[in-house]
């Protein structure tokens, strides 16, 4: 079961403390400059800027409706498929504007791969719902090479063991954490540099919740993962750097420890402590 919060977490992972305006350990993989988002007239996210480290786990957090999982969406450009929504400022991957327009966001999002709040197979088998993105992509050049990347995908997810036997049957029938770890399976499969994770673990068990937990910490040894959570005791444990939103705005941003610790801001401190929220 996870803990009640306290305003010093005991689950978090110790890191050396950074300054304010210290480099992340690891270098930036995602820049994100003076980025503002508005639905129509209405603006959401304002003036965010903000590195995100590669080979590391970045946690947004903040009170619902505070614009994180807006961010999130503008990483891979999923806003583009809300009418009337505009996105200003820069998002660069690897020195590359995102929203340029020749970026293909088709491309864009098989190397930023996202697993959403609710675990969402296709209504297909375990192996088709993996070997879907390689096969549109053309990655496997031959029938062998796809079964291998759908093998090595679904043993990355920690899934393998448990659905090796059963390959032909529906994705649909996993448990909730099965299939939310075959989701995970199904980005991991094209090969991505990033994976956005909005609230992956809001639908789950506690035991589900810890499965998914681990392989976090598994998969950052290779990739760039962005989460979203609602729950602060989840930041605490899986991620090295935290960036806490509040309405709209970027309040407060540093190493994990540092944040739940040793905040700079009091509107920090204040949504750690349960006093906003």
């Amino acid at each position: 079961m996870v803990a009640p919060m306290t305003a010093q977490p005991p689950l978090i992972r110790t890191a050396a403390p950074h300054t304010h305006n210290a480099a992340p350990a690891n270098p930036p993989k995602i820049l994100v400059r003076d980025v503002n988002v508005f639905y129509g007239a209405k603006q959401a996210l304002f003036d965010v800027t903000l590195d995100i480290p590669g080979k590391a786990v970045t946690a947004f957090i903040g009170p619902s409706g505070c614009g994180k999982s807006t961010f999130l969406r503008c990483i891979n450009r999923m806003n583009d498929t809300i009418q009337g929504c505009r996105v200003d400022g820069r998002i660069e991957m690897d020195g590359e504007n995102v929203n340029d327009s020749h970026i293909d966001p088709v491309i864009l999002r098989a190397k930023v791969g996202m697993v959403f709040q609710k675990p969402n197979p296709f209504p297909k088998s375990i192996f088709e719902n993996v070997a879907y993105g390689p096969r549109i992509h053309g990655i496997a050049s031959s029938k062998a090479d796809l079964e291998g990347i759908v093998e090595a995908s679904l043993k990355k997810a920690g899934l393998w063991a448990e659905v090796s036997d059963r390959l032909h049957q529906p994705g649909t029938g996993l448990s909730g954490g099965q299939q939310q770890r075959l989701v995970i399976a199904r980005a991991i499969a094209v090969s991505p540099e990033v994976i956005l994770m909005d609230e992956p673990c809001s639908a789950l068990d506690p035991i589900a919740t810890a499965k998914i937990e681990e392989l976090i910490d598994e998969l950052r040894q290779q990739y760039c993962i962005v989460i979203v959570t609602h729950s602060m005791a989840q930041a605490a444990r899986v991620s090295q750097r935290t960036a806490f939103f509040h309405m709209g705005k970027l309040i407060e941003t540093g190493s994990t420890e540092e944040i739940f610790t040793n905040p700079r801001e009091s509107r920090t401190q204040d949504y750690i402590t349960g006093r906003i929220g």
